[in-house]
Formats: structure tokens, sequence, C-alpha cells
């Protein structure tokens, strides 16, 4: 693809945002993380990635507490948050979109971005009594901030168009949207550009990238499209049934034998490396 990587990898010496050790989850029989240890460092986009069924997206669950793990740890900003509920962990900076979209549909797409910033509203019964006073100004204000995003997203044009009759492209901006009004520290990305064209792929990296430059958000994300990932990221971890398999510089980590051979098959795997040879 077309987007430019741009170097900014962290140094070692970046304080790490989030920190896995030997993480463990099974669904009865079904081992689905196997001791999954990483470190995501500050400034960083990490990609995660893997064949389907190899655990991404139920690391991610751990990590934002919708899945306890079995064993192991979570640390966020240096925090333990093993067994922290999911809202919780939001309002300590974490945000994310979903594998599926899980916008509103009927909605349009600025309540839906509005929706994004549940976690710093404070609604009472007393605030809502005295509206004028007190809601209203709070009211005002996560507006203003949901229309800087909207901005940012380049969304303007739509931004009172039903959310379900856009096209997929757009939803997937209003997702990231919706997630970026959180103000997060720290953005999960799981599976950003799926289904769509190169165009539309090409629009969302450069919106990553740009949240990234312009919004200091750190960002994991689990991605299929292996340009987009040498492309944005800065490292990456490949995992294969619920274990890391290969770990690095992404052009580095995704050529590994065992990375191809997880993706293509063992036999698949020779012919694709005598064939390069």
């Amino acid at each position: 693809m077309n987007a430019t990587s741009i170097d900014t990898t962290p140094s070692t010496d970046r304080p790490v945002v989030l920190a896995c050790r030997d993480i463990e989850r099974s669904f009865g029989g079904l081992k689905a993380l196997k001791g999954t240890s990483l470190d995501v460092r500050e400034g960083e986009i990490f990609g995660l990635v893997g064949p389907n069924g190899s655990g991404k997206t139920t690391l991610v669950n751990v990590v934002t507490g919708f899945y306890p793990p079995n064993a192991g740890t979570v640390t966020l900003f240096g925090e333990n948050i093993t067994h922290v509920a999911p809202h919780a962990i939001a309002r300590r900076g974490v945000a994310r979109t979903f594998q599926n979209l899980a916008l509103f549909k009927g909605m349009s797409v600025l309540d839906n971005i509005l929706i994004g910033r549940h976690v710093h509203m404070k609604p009472s019964a007393l605030g809502t009594f005295f509206y004028w006073w007190w809601a209203q100004r709070e009211e005002l204000a996560n507006r203003r901030v949901v229309e800087e995003v909207i901005e940012f997203m380049q969304l303007q044009d739509i931004r009172d168009e039903p959310v379900d009759v856009i096209p997929l492209g757009l939803q997937k901006r209003v997702e990231l949207a919706r997630a970026l009004v959180a103000e997060p520290r720290f953005l999960i990305l799981d599976e950003p550009m799926a289904g769509m064209n190169q165009e539309e792929k090409e629009y969302i990296a450069r919106f990553i990238l740009d949240a990234r430059e312009a919004r200091g958000v750190t960002i994991l994300i689990i991605e299929h499209h292996m340009d987009v990932v040498t492309a944005i990221c800065d490292r990456v971890v490949v995992l294969s049934y619920g274990e890391i398999i290969s770990e690095g510089k992404p052009q580095e980590a995704i050529s590994h034998p065992r990375v191809v051979s997880a993706y293509l098959g063992e036999r698949a795997a020779k012919r694709h490396q005598q064939g390069a040879a």
C-alpha cells in the first residue's frame, strides 16, 4: 500500500504502557492462550497478528477485562489490572474498536460518536435538576471534543446521516472516531480494516498514524492485512495456537519460517521457501 511508514520506533527506555506476563486462558478443553507475554511501549503502533483462531482477540479481551485470565498478570501504566472490570479499565485511559462493527443502527453518526464520551460523563439526579448551571456546561464540553474529532476524522459531511446507510469504510471511520473521543492514552483496534478496499485501507492507515502523532496515543492493532502491518507498525508479535512464534520489526517477524508455515501450512511453506530460493 502507499501509506508511508514513519520510523518512530520507541527506544527501550520509553515507559511500558501494557505488560502481559504468562497469560493463560482456556475455554473448556481449548487452551486459547498458553503463557503469552509481551510489552507495548509508549508511543508505539504495536501489531498483533496471526491466523484465525490464534488467540489475538482473546488476548485483547483479557487486557480489557472481558475475560479474566486463568493465569498470569496484566499491567497497565504500571498498575496491575488483571482482575479489574472493563468499565474501570476504560476509565484508566483505554478505548477499543471491535472486530465486528458495534455501531447503533438508526442513530446518526454524531450520536454514535457522542456515545464514546460516556467515560467522561458524570450523570446525577441533582445535576439534571440544575441542568442550566451544571449539566449544560458538561454537555457543551463533551460536544466540543466530539466536534473536534469529527473534523479530525473528516466526517463533517455525514455527521447527521443515519450510521447504517453510509458505506462500510465510513462506518469503520465512525467507530474509530467514537474511540478517539474517549481521549484514550492506549487505543486497541481489532481488525479496523476488515472488508475494506485498498483506498479505504489507506485512509484508515493515515488516520491511525495521525492519531499517534497528533493525539499522542499508544496503539495496539490486530490486523490481517500484512501490507498495513508493515506500513504502520513499529513492532509486531505473531501468535499461533495461543503461543508467540515470532516478534520484532514487522518485515522480519512476518517472514519468519514459523509464521509462513502457520499461514500456509508446512508443505506450502516449503514450496514458498524453495521458490524464494
